[in-house]
């Protein structure tokens, strides 16, 4: 809000509560997906398990 706005809710004698959201955990959406089975993951990893890591290298070497 400018000062004008805040001078005017003054005058009128309304005042608006601020009220702060409450704190949710730090659980941030996924960004990405595994290469191998597309479960959702962070921006940081690429696969959701050795195991589909494993698979995509195996696939990687039958596809060159």
């Amino acid at each position: 809000m400018d000062s004008k706005q805040r001078e005017s809710v003054h005058a009128k004698g309304q005042r608006v509560p601020v009220v702060a959201a409450p704190l949710q955990p730090a659980s941030l959406p996924p960004k990405g997906a595994c290469w191998y089975c597309d479960k959702p993951l962070d921006a940081v990893r690429r696969f959701c398990c050795k195991r589909c890591g494993e698979a995509y290298a195996e696939e990687a070497q039958y596809h060159r």
